[in-house]
């Protein structure tokens, strides 16, 4: 999907307050790895992940959203009211129902003709959003739309943690549940408009999804915890990615050092240098967070953009690619000129 007249106003993100560190959650673990036999600093070891946050407790995905989209609305300068639709693509939900996007519609006060559901699609809701947003700014069907995301793995820790825990545990079951400690939070937010309506903007240019269902069942999330087939989801993820990246190439022009950054969503160390690796990436156009941050699904690729953004390292007229890699599996690839 190509846009012609769609625009990025402005992009936001919320730290959750508290710092939890790799050394902590193994600390808690420490009985069991004793008796597995698992060496202390395994999960900072392999993840590269040094700490996560977590919001505190009692904090619902829709407050982190909530705040995350009031900073996104305040930089771009506009009337909420305006606003046409909001998309919230969260994995963590308030509740089944009413829609989490419901909620922040609420706290927000935005006008009651104003769009309000959840799209879910893994690590890539946030890119289904933007899509579904530029489509509808495309057709001229609404002058603002706004993209929201707020995580919290705090309860889901803690669920793995205190199940990991049990005398029960064998190697096979801590492995399954590993990735689920290697979860982050934060609260994220998007406006995007037509372009004439944002003129220091930062063109949206769509981009381009290829599924691979036929690895489905690689990792599973459930409130309480997410089991995955980490090395198998890391090969196939990779192979969807080249095919994925093909058609970047022929979509959107796409060749091998042509873009300035690379905003993708990270999983951990691994994860980051692997996927650089396959697409010949210069280091240096990869911005980290997940050293800080962890694996924070469907709201990665927006944090990245938003602290890109914040340090400085995105200049005007620069070619920023968002990659992402979801469970399902699911690639996208899209594109914006900053």
């Amino acid at each position: 999907m190509r846009f012609h007249d769609v625009s990025i106003c402005s992009v936001a993100h919320v730290d959750a307050p508290c710092r939890v560190t790799s050394a902590q959650l193994e600390h808690r673990l420490a009985p069991t790895m004793k008796r597995l036999r698992l060496p202390l600093g395994l999960l900072e070891g392999l993840s590269g992940i040094r700490a996560r946050r977590m919001w505190p407790k009692g904090t619902k995905p829709s407050d982190a959203a909530a705040l995350a989209a009031g900073r996104a609305i305040e930089a771009a300068g506009i009337d909420p009211q305006r606003i046409g639709i909001l998309i919230n693509s969260s994995v963590c939900r308030d509740f089944v129902e009413p829609s989490t996007a419901c909620m922040v519609h609420g706290k927000l006060k935005l006008a009651p003709h104003c769009l309000n559901f959840d799209v879910g699609n893994a690590c890539l809701g946030f890119l289904s959003g933007m899509e579904i947003i530029g489509a509808m700014i495309e057709r001229r069907q609404i002058d603002y739309g706004i993209v929201v995301d707020g995580e919290d793995s705090r309860f889901i820790v803690d669920q793995t943690i205190a199940r990991l825990s049990a005398p029960t545990t064998d190697q096979a079951t801590f492995w399954a549940n590993f990735a689920t400690l290697t979860l982050g939070s934060a609260g994220v937010a998007m406006v995007l408009t037509r372009r004439e309506l944002a003129p220091r903007g930062h063109r949206f240019l769509g981009g381009v999804t290829v599924a691979a269902s036929e690895h489905r069942q690689l990792c599973s999330g459930h409130v309480d915890r997410m089991e995955t087939d980490s090395a198998t989801l890391l090969t196939e993820g990779l192979q969807l990615a080249r095919r994925t990246w093909d058609e970047a190439h022929r979509e959107l022009g796409w060749t091998h050092g042509s873009l300035d950054e690379y905003v993708i969503h990270q999983v951990s160390k691994t994860h980051t240098d692997k996927f650089g690796a396959v697409f010949e990436i210069d280091p240096r156009k990869i911005f980290t967070t997940y050293p800080e941050y962890g694996n924070v699904g469907p709201a990665g690729v927006p944090l990245v953009l938003s602290k890109a953004a914040e340090a400085g390292r995105l200049e005007p007229g620069e070619r920023i690619g968002l990659m992402g890699i979801g469970s399902g599996l699911n690639c996208a690839m899209a594109e914006v000129v900053w």
